[in-house]
């Protein structure tokens, strides 16, 4: 039986730590029996009835909130169209950043296939690197980035799509990413998952007024990338 991580708990509201590979909840799309849901694992572990707040894709590990009753969603889940509630995330990406601190403002398609619709990513370079192995046969060497990431809309694959967008692809991101980095990061470091992780969420709690940041650990995987490529992965903190 899997056991998510509790990071945060109270009354009204319950985060965990999703590990990669698990979706929110079950979507009439998803035919693989063996497939796990966040909420269906949540509520057997708890013995609960709860309530997802936002998402998370299902290559994306990280901070993920639900609430406990429908009273405390409706309280709290209306904030999450906005920009009050701040979520936080850490990639890895292909090539050097060209800034420390830069915006994506690139409008994009509802549901992948509908009207654009406004989208903005704000990121922040945290460390990049050079490594003498070519992931590609343009160049004997290759470069990758660490970013910390502010979303400031919603949209689906937001990250994903802005990165490539700009063409800084997330490794292991198999939808908009480059494979040939993802077959390189596999090969070389025996590493397959996306490196994206919901690092924070900082919402002000509806009941007590107060704000609750809720962190969550780096996974193994990410943690062993990052010391591989010589970062140390530090507490960023969100006032940037």
């Amino acid at each position: 039986m899997v056991t998510l991580p509790i990071l945060f708990e109270d009354d009204h509201y319950i985060g965990i730590n999703k590990p990669a590979g698990i979706m929110v909840h079950r979507t009439p799309l998803e035919k693989d029996p063996e497939a796990l849901f966040a909420v269906q694992l949540l509520r057997n572990q708890i013995g609960k009835k709860v309530y997802p707040l936002h998402r998370l894709d299902r290559p994306t590990s990280g901070v993920l909130l639900f609430a406990k009753c429908a009273a405390s969603a409706s309280a709290l889940q209306p904030k999450f169209a906005g920009t009050t509630i701040k979520k936080y995330y850490l990639a890895v990406v292909r090539g050097f950043l060209a800034q420390d601190h830069g915006t994506v403002d690139h409008p994009l398609a509802k549901d992948l296939e509908h009207d654009l619709q406004q989208a903005r990513t704000e990121y922040w370079k945290l460390g990049q690197t050079e490594i003498p192995f070519a992931s590609s046969n343009r160049y004997g060497s290759s470069r990758y980035s660490l970013t910390k990431i502010y979303p400031h809309t919603g949209r689906m694959h937001q990250i994903r799509r802005h990165f490539a967008h700009i063409r800084h692809y997330i490794v292991g991101d198999k939808t908009h990413g480059d494979n040939k980095q993802n077959k390189f990061f596999k090969k070389h470091f025996g590493i397959g998952h996306m490196l994206l992780h919901a690092d924070s969420l900082v919402f002000e709690h509806p009941y007590t007024r107060q704000t609750v940041e809720v962190k969550g650990e780096v996974p193994s995987y990410f943690k062993s990338i990052c010391s591989e490529l010589g970062w140390a992965l530090q507490n960023q903190g969100n006032g940037m």
